[in-house]
């Protein structure tokens, strides 16, 4: 919400705009702290997405290593292989919690939005509901397809009917690229250091 500063009456709307969203966000009351790149305070994972009081976006995106104690909890609990979900995450959104498709998927995961709803996510740009819910849903599509994790990559991809549809990867050159993608980056976790 844009609300022009005329004089102290704005400013008082600005304030109450502020403490309305903080109150939202933290209902608990402080943000954890954590230091960004700057030095700046920025917010913690697990909600706060920093703005600036004047309007302006202010984008900051948690670095991996920050991201990687959400993804190992999700996926432990999901029951998949943290690295995979790491490999996905990268392949969804390049670890920015705001990223969102042409075709409306949101977050770290890129759930779209009746997905989302059907996991209980209700803020996808939230990371560890984005991390909790793109894990159920990755661990879903592995029972489906019994544990093909090709046939279960295309349908987080292209939903599950297309892979019905097809009987396996739809011959769409985004989910083929993907399902390679995800792969490679899986495969490299699991070698690497």
């Amino acid at each position: 919400m844009n609300v022009r500063l005329l004089g102290p009456d704005g400013v008082q709307r600005r304030i109450a705009e502020i403490e309305n969203r903080l109150s939202q966000v933290f209902p608990d009351g402080e943000p954890p702290p954590s230091q960004g790149p700057s030095g700046a305070l920025r917010g913690a994972i697990g909600g706060f997405s920093p703005f600036d009081p004047m309007g302006a976006d202010i984008s900051w995106r948690p670095a991996r290593k920050e991201l990687r104690a959400s993804i190992e909890s999700a996926a432990r609990q999901a029951g998949v292989d943290p690295n995979l979900l790491e490999a996905l995450v990268e392949a969804e959104s390049a670890f920015d919690p705001g990223a969102r498709s042409r075709a409306g998927a949101m977050g770290l995961t890129q759930l779209m939005p009746g997905t989302a709803q059907a996991l209980g996510v209700s803020n996808p740009f939230d990371p560890v509901q984005s991390l909790n819910g793109g894990a159920r849903y990755l661990s879903q599509m592995m029972s489906r397809f019994n544990g093909d994790l090709s046939l279960a990559l295309a349908a987080y991809n292209a939903g599950p009917g297309a892979v019905d549809r097809f009987g396996g990867i739809p011959p769409y050159a985004e989910t083929q690229a993907y399902v390679r993608k995800v792969l490679a980056l899986y495969g490299a976790r699991r070698s690497g250091p």
